[in-house]
């Protein structure tokens, strides 16, 4: 059975087992925590709108967008990568990121997976092919930034990408490989770059992060782009009960990120509340470039909950679990997307 099971998620990595028979454990959604009772009435999100001619598409992906009418040039722009199991609509209804850029005024772009290309819906984050700067999907993911940093005029300076496991990981794969376009991130419950070059290693990368030094890490990223200039400051959430994507993953990328920062392990400043533990690795300003944070008892998915306003879930979505706070705000804090606009 296991050695079944096995062949079935790699089969499931390199796109090729029906959906009806998947066995990939993102197909089996986390049991969501009932959502707090809501206070008032929720707005549902913003429709996100499909954008065809976006560049040359080698990845083959879909794009869809949301632009606050009225949003003054200069404003941010982020990009946001589903995971496996999920498409842009339902990431976004408990994600809450259309809602949150309508309230502090910036655009949102989706990058989505299509069936035809995995019918687990799952970013193809380990394959070279798909991971290469300009190449595969990684450079229709760039082009749609492109697009819609253009039609939105955003600040070149303030162009930011988070995503959810696989898409997580393509997240991590974007910041390693356009350091000169994207300023930070956010990987949630996501793996390092390069911790995969193929399905098999995929799947044991997931079930435990590969041991490497954070040299070795850093020099993946290196290798990448080996003239990187500037380095884009990372957070990483995980759950201490993610039993799809082993929490040696959220160590890895910190040990990745803090080599390229060339910051010292023991130079964090921690906080704890009953059910976080967050470290910040900080330059010299006080400016946090690395930072962890473990959600106590969380499983496999990104930390979402109801409430009134931008960033809050409007509905139960799988892999969006309820954890008393929102994740998305609390990214976009780090990013200084703070204050809400005027029209």
């Amino acid at each position: 059975m296991r050695n079944r099971f096995r062949r079935s998620v790699m089969r499931l990595l390199q796109g090729h087992l029906p959906d009806s028979a998947s066995l990939w454990p993102f197909s089996r959604p986390e049991p969501a925590k009932p959502a707090r009772p809501r206070r008032r009435r929720q707005a549902a999100p913003p429709v996100l709108a499909a954008v065809a001619d976006f560049g040359s598409n080698p990845g083959n992906l879909s794009m869809f967008a949301h632009i606050p009418e009225g949003l003054p040039a200069g404003r941010p722009l982020v990009l946001v990568l589903h995971g496996c199991r999920q498409d842009a609509a339902s990431y976004d209804r408990a994600a809450g990121w259309s809602t949150l850029a309508e309230e502090r005024g910036f655009a949102v772009v989706y990058a989505e997976q299509k069936r035809s290309n995995n019918p687990g819906l799952c970013f193809t984050w380990f394959r070279p092919s798909e991971v290469t700067r300009d190449r595969g999907e990684l450079m229709s993911i760039r082009q749609m930034v492109a697009h819609a940093a253009d039609l939105a005029a955003s600040d070149a300076g303030r162009i930011f990408v988070t995503g959810l496991s696989a898409g997580g990981a393509m997240a991590a794969a974007a910041l390693a490989n356009y350091p000169d376009v994207f300023a930070g991130g956010a990987v949630i419950a996501g793996l390092p770059f390069g911790a995969a070059r193929d399905a098999t290693r995929a799947f044991e990368a997931m079930a435990e992060a590969p041991g490497r030094s954070a040299r070795e890490w850093g020099d993946l990223v290196r290798a990448a782009v080996p003239d990187g200039g500037r380095r884009p400051a990372i957070s990483i959430w995980h759950g201490t009960a993610d039993d799809t994507v082993a929490l040696s993953n959220a160590a890895a990328l910190v040990e990745q990120w803090r080599d390229l920062h060339r910051l010292p392990e023991e130079a964090f400043v921690e906080k704890r509340t009953k059910s976080r533990r967050t470290r910040v690795w900080p330059d010299g300003e006080g400016r946090a470039l690395v930072s962890l944070t473990e959600i106590e008892g969380l499983g496999h998915g990104t930390p979402v909950t109801r409430g009134a306003g931008g960033g809050f879930a409007v509905s139960d979505e799988p892999f969006m679990l309820e954890a008393g706070f929102s994740s998305t705000r609390e990214i976009a804090r780090t990013w200084g997307i703070t204050r809400r606009w005027r029209r």
